[in-house]
């Protein structure tokens, strides 16, 4: 459905020249949810805006349902961009206009009679759960129910694709869980494209099919979202999975296994059960897990303990089909 080849963006000023996007070649397949991760400053936001030409590219070329936007008139453009939807990281609600009418919004834009227009933004109110919101202004709303009306107006002109623009950063971990759960209905019920720009693997992990990691401009590494998971290829990608503290890119020092689950039953005492197999007191020094309906999501990262005790542990792991990776720091 979307297909970037060898995209390129730099922008010029009194320091020189600053390239944002470098010779970026990848695929978005109809229906799927793919996300592009990296850390701050990897021309993750520029390269989404060159998806919909807010940004235009210096080189390369950008296709949706093979037509190269590069090449059409403003005219064409136009019309191609009622095809994209954008949901933003600051909402950028009208803040004179009502719920309602912030939804209509891009109807009127569009042409589309007010009746019309209105009969289409009480449907979409009621997807999003704000159908008795109609009449609050945008400082009324909390930020979970701002970005709801965000997406609702987004899906206004009937989007094929959705372009999530760290989406969730500005929100609390609660409000980000239901807005995820909210976008993967969307995809399910509705059947549009996604694409999510982000810096948080919860948000990947949550509703990503697959994902392209970023590095100063660069797309390192692409792949499903379980095989990034499982067995990240890039040392940017390292960094994104292995990050343990509050600030993402924070690591740890020392030598440690990561276990990771895809899928395992929640209700095993797997921790327990290596602390009795290896025969000693284990050091946990990070963990990101969910349950998901019964079954275990996530990683856990355990201190390396002696050899002996390594050992029964790599046994164990191995038995009972569990991934893990071996991080040496030292190396």
């Amino acid at each position: 459905m979307i297909r970037l080849e060898h995209v390129e963006r730099t922008f010029s000023g009194k320091q020189g020249t600053v390239a944002a996007v470098k010779d970026v070649s990848l695929e978005i397949q109809k229906g799927e949810i793919f996300g592009i991760i990296g850390f701050s400053g990897a021309g993750k936001s520029t390269l989404v805006r060159c998806i919909n030409l807010l940004e235009r590219p210096t080189g390369g070329a950008v296709y949706f349902q093979d037509k190269d936007l590069t090449r059409m008139s403003e005219k064409e453009l136009r019309h191609y961009r009622q095809h994209i939807g954008m949901i933003f990281q600051q909402f950028n609600l009208l803040a004179q206009r009502t719920v309602l009418d912030n939804v209509t919004f891009p109807l009127e834009i569009a042409g589309v009679p007010k009746k019309k227009a209105r009969i289409r933004a009480r449907e979409l109110l009621e997807i999003v759960e704000l159908s008795d919101k109609e009449k609050s202004y945008p400082a009324q709303l909390s930020g979970g129910q701002k970005q709801r009306v965000a997406i609702a107006r987004a899906l206004a002109t009937s989007p094929e694709v959705l372009l999530c623009d760290e989406a969730t950063s500005a929100l609390d971990p609660i409000t980000t869980k239901s807005i995820l759960s909210l976008l993967k209905e969307i995809n399910k019920s509705l059947g549009v494209t996604i694409v999510v720009i982000t810096h948080e693997m919860k948000v990947v992990e949550q509703i990503c099919d697959r994902v392209a990691v970023m590095n100063q401009g660069i797309v390192e590494e692409q792949a499903t979202v379980q095989d990034f998971f499982l067995n990240p290829k890039s040392q940017t990608g390292k960094k994104l999975i292995r990050s343990t503290g509050e600030e993402q890119g924070s690591e740890l020092d020392q030598d440690y296994i990561r276990l990771v689950f895809d899928g395992q039953s929640s209700s095993e005492p797997i921790l327990a059960d290596l602390i009795l197999t290896s025969g000693e007191r284990l050091n946990l020094l990070g963990a990101n897990t969910e349950d998901i309906g019964g079954s275990a999501y996530g990683q856990i990262m355990i201190e390396k303990p002696s050899e002996e005790a390594l050992r029964k542990i790599r046994m164990y792991l191995e038995e009972h089909k569990i991934s893990y990776e071996e991080v040496n720091n030292d190396e």
